[in-house]
């Protein structure tokens, strides 16, 4: 606009605009950490099998394939937090009370995880451990974005 006001560089924004950006930029996040969450429950999940047949009679292969789908949970779980913090940075640009999510009990979930294996019982009771707070994860991120989603 060569002689013309234009307004979009004077620091004003359309607070119904920017709170609804907001918002898409909160479920964005949201559906990217439930993927991340989605795929650590499957790789828990293959790995607690793959842990029980190592337990009750397996082999040099499903040893070997047991810590292959641990390593594999172990970076899904990895993602699942750094997607799981980006998520609680955008419901926090939302400024609303009722999205209000303390996730850091679950932000730590996986650390736990990983401090060194003993044995495949202990193994066990962590891959079980880790699954349940993976789904009490999902749970949460799913109900944030019904919420958010309300406010479309």
């Amino acid at each position: 606009m060569a002689y013309g006001y234009d307004n979009r560089f004077d620091g004003r924004y359309d607070s119904n605009y920017n709170r609804q950006k907001e918002i898409q930029e909160a479920i964005h996040a949201g559906e990217n950490a439930l993927r991340h969450l989605y795929s650590a429950r499957d790789e828990l999940r293959s790995a607690g099998n793959w842990g029980l047949l190592d337990m009750f009679g397996g082999n040099f292969l499903s040893g070997m394939m047991k810590h292959s789908k641990m390593d594999q949970a172990r970076r899904s779980m990895e993602n699942a937090r750094n997607a799981l913090a980006s998520f609680r940075s955008e419901l926090q640009d939302v400024h609303d009370p009722a999205l209000n999510m303390d996730i850091d009990g679950f932000l730590t979930f996986a650390d736990f995880f990983f401090d060194g294996f003993l044995v495949d019982l202990l193994v066990q009771s962590r891959i079980s451990k880790a699954k349940q707070q993976v789904e009490d994860a999902i749970r949460r991120v799913e109900d944030m974005l019904r919420k958010l989603r309300q406010y479309r």
